[in-house]
């Protein structure tokens, strides 16, 4: 993380210092902001983490995005529990099973999820796109495997989604839970978003980490990074 910094500062000196002469191209240059249609690139990652510390920028990202919602109030539900920067989620770019509340980082991230990873994965496996998502939910004031003691879920901070499947545009539905084993374009489509998806969040568990994800993908914007 710290050559990290390092060497996005030493890119800010050379663009501020010379930019008479060289100009970073928008894919090289942290300071551009993120854009819902452009591919991702190897700074994706550094611009979404600092929407989290940039709640005008994360709102700024989500306009520029199809899908139709409103920014909520703060709210304080209880120890540990509640959410800041969120939104309430009608529709993403994609129809909703239900609307949800999210915090806009997660949001940024599954929007580009879903542009850059979910629908060309429909396209290339499945010959078709996805129409809607089956979610499980997103806030919710528990901790972990809702346990009684522990630690908190990133979902009591609305900074969760729990995905369980796909409608398709032809009709088929796509299940987490029925058709993530085996090698049919279904599965090769569940596995394919599911690793894609950690391209974005920094949580990303599904069927194979343990029991309780045997159907659903847990997406988050957390802390810390796990691929499972």
């Amino acid at each position: 993380m710290k050559f990290l910094a390092a060497l996005l500062l030493a890119f800010g000196i050379g663009y501020w210092s010379h930019d008479r002469f060289w100009t970073l191209p928008d894919h090289l240059n942290p300071w551009v902001p993120l854009s819902f249609d452009t591919a991702p690139g190897w700074l994706t990652g550094y611009k979404l983490q600092r929407l989290k510390s940039d709640p005008a920028a994360c709102q700024a990202f989500m306009s520029g995005t199809p899908w139709r919602y409103q920014a909520v109030p703060d709210r304080d539900t209880g120890q540990g529990c509640g959410f800041s920067n969120a939104i309430q989620v009608r529709q993403t770019s994609i129809a909703l099973s239900s609307s949800f509340t999210l915090s806009c980082p997660a949001a940024a991230s599954l929007a580009l999820w879903e542009r850059h990873v979910l629908q060309p994965a429909a396209q290339a496996t499945l010959g078709t796109g996805v129409r809607r998502i089956e979610h499980l939910g997103s806030y919710s004031c528990r901790n972990v495997y809702g346990r009684e003691a522990g630690n908190r879920s990133q979902h009591a901070t609305a900074n969760a989604l729990d995905i369980a499947g796909f409608t398709l545009d032809d009709g088929r539905r796509i299940s987490v839970a029925r058709q993530w084993q085996g090698d049919a374009p279904a599965a090769t489509f569940l596995r394919e978003v599911h690793q894609g998806a950690c391209r974005f969040f920094n949580g990303v568990l599904g069927p194979e980490y343990n029991q309780a994800h045997a159907d659903h993908f847990h997406l988050d914007s957390g802390r810390y990074r796990i691929c499972r």
